[in-house]
């Protein structure tokens, strides 16, 4: 089951911003506390196993998926030619929810799912409602007139900074020119500590 507790409590438990709100501000000043009664309490050493776990659910945080569908993506990287960690990361690119956030048609990717769920993305002009589905070299992602009227988000598509260079975007279509590669995708997570969570 997919995680729909409060945002601050998921970044706090991991100690890092997992770009889960839009205000960094406020998630920052909080940030150094874990959640709980106990969370000013100095922490003990961390086990290799509770490492590995960590930044498993760190990743499963960051894109907003269920233990289920974060197991499905690893399964699936495990069948590819290219290394598994990598391999995993460039699928969950590539889903459907995190490209509305990458094109900056969405604050968040969990703003993104939702416009996928209430069908206001189109995909090769064809309505989507499925947040997981993966897009593939020239797909056509488009946001339809009654997604980009709700404020949030007309005002991050006008105030948004679009730097994903796999992706080309003009007004409100987003054409996938390319599959990301490793390098494009964020640096601050350890794909190898998954896997070898994966394979215990």
């Amino acid at each position: 089951m997919r995680y729909t507790g409060p945002k601050n409590k998921l970044a706090r438990r991991i100690g890092e911003d997992l770009g889960l709100k839009t205000n960094p501000l406020k998630v920052a000043k909080r940030l150094a506390i874990a959640p709980g009664m106990h969370g000013k309490k100095q922490k003990k050493k961390m086990s290799d196993y509770g490492i590995q776990l960590k930044e498993k659910q760190k990743v499963k945080y960051i894109y907003g998926l269920s233990e289920k569908q974060m197991r499905k993506m690893y399964d699936t990287a495990t069948k590819t030619p290219t290394a598994t960690g990598s391999a995993m990361l460039r699928l969950l690119e590539r889903r459907l929810d995190n490209v509305l956030f990458r094109m900056k048609f969405a604050p968040t990717r969990a703003s993104a799912r939702q416009l996928v769920n209430h069908g206001h993305v189109k995909v090769n002009q064809r309505k989507m409602t499925i947040p997981s589905y993966l897009v593939s070299i020239d797909d056509l992602v488009e946001l339809k007139a009654s997604g980009s009227s709700i404020p949030a988000v007309s005002q991050v598509m006008k105030e948004g900074t679009f730097n994903s260079k796999w992706i080309e975007v003009k007004a409100a279509i987003g054409k996938i020119k390319r599959l990301p590669e490793r390098e494009e995708i964020d640096g601050a997570i350890d794909e190898q500590l998954i896997v070898e969570w994966y394979s215990r």
